[in-house]
């Protein structure tokens, strides 16, 4: 990707950690090759071109996401110019005074590169916390309101809800430049996640691993509805879109045939938390899903198809190997890069300032 053009639509890469296990590997050194593997792809990413790198927030197996803000601290002693972001940071079950001073610190770190998704998060976790599952929606909204007015505001009080009251609180550090990190919410099916978003002037992502982009339209008008109810300008409206799974090789047939069995991973991975996967089979999730799994072409082709529901700038998607060979999992993000990216940065449109 070409530093000196003005860049359109950004792209960022998202890593949920998990441990890259092999039968020769104790737990010690899988999760140490993890960790490795996971710091040397957000550096490649940035020398790729790329405008972000984020790592999911997990605390459950097979992932070793439980600490975002310490993974990214180090990330961002490791590079100068990519955005770092968390997808998503599980608000439901945190402290909003904790995680003001964790994410300002490492904002100050990265020199205000740091982006934050937050949502109520995806499998088993909150149980942890002492939260149950239909606690969550509520507790993320209640954390975020006390988060943004931790950074926004000094001598903070806040009555007690879900945590004791505060009184005259000002968190340290400070959000680097004096302002407060973007905010995204992340969302796939919650009209109280997206009206949040558009009363706070906020960015949504829109993920879902099971349903087609198409099934979102009812989720965007709601946010784009609720965004010009608050008097917001049309033009400022901000969207990214998230995708369960990616891959690019020179065919669609080689790419399938690579990608088969990280699916008949997650599928698995599905089954024993006694779900089911999103599709019976890899060609189903990649044609049906908002994966981004083929061609070059096809890759491109499909993220127009969903720009044409989103309307999106930012394109989030896994570049967590999953079990996937080193040497396909790099060759995927330099083909992204020298065969997709390109085309895609002229076609769409820059996002807001």
């Amino acid at each position: 990707m070409d530093e000196g053009a003005a860049p359109a639509v950004k792209f960022y890469g998202l890593a949920p950690i998990r441990y890259l296990d092999s039968a020769d590997d104790d737990e010690h050194i899988a999760t140490r090759k993890s960790f490795e593997f996971t710091v040397a792809t957000a550096v490649r990413l940035e020398e790729l071109g790329f405008d972000g790198f984020g790592v999911g927030e997990r605390h459950h197996w097979p992932f070793l996401s439980s600490a975002p803000p310490v993974v990214l601290a180090h990330i961002a002693a490791l590079t100068t110019r990519i955005r770092l972001f968390t997808g998503v940071t599980v608000l439901s079950v945190l402290d909003p005074v904790r995680a003001a001073e964790d994410y300002a610190t490492v904002d100050h770190l990265s020199r205000g590169r740091l982006e934050l998704i937050v949502g109520k998060g995806a499998g088993p976790g909150g149980e942890l916390f002492g939260l149950r599952p239909d606690e969550q929606r509520h507790a993320l909204a209640d954390n975020f309101r006390l988060l943004h007015e931790l950074w926004t505001a000094n001598d903070v009080s806040w009555a007690a809800v879900r945590r004791p009251r505060l009184d005259g609180v000002t968190t340290l550090p400070r959000p680097h430049a004096g302002r407060r990190p973007r905010i995204w919410h992340g969302s796939s099916s919650s009209l109280d996640s997206v009206a949040l978003a558009a009363e706070y002037g906020d960015p949504v992502v829109f993920s879902n691993a099971a349903a087609t982009s198409e099934s979102a339209r009812p989720l965007v008008a709601h946010y784009r509805a609720e965004w010009a109810r608050h008097g917001r300008p049309a033009d400022q409206l901000f969207t990214g879109a998230g995708t369960p799974g990616f891959l690019v090789a020179k065919t669609s047939q080689a790419a399938i045939e690579t990608y088969r069995p990280v699916y008949e991973r997650y599928a698995a991975l599905q089954r024993g938390f006694g779900g089911r996967p999103s599709h019976p089979t890899v060609e189903e999730f990649v044609e049906y899903s908002p994966a981004l799994v083929g061609s070059p072409e096809q890759v491109i082709d499909k993220v127009h198809r969903q720009h044409e529901v989103f309307g999106h700038s930012v394109a989030v998607f896994s570049v967590d190997p999953d079990g996937l060979a080193e040497d396909s999992h790099w060759t995927s993000l330099d083909l992204f890069a020298s065969e997709v990216a390109p085309v895609l940065r002229t076609a769409l449109p820059d996002p807001p300032a």
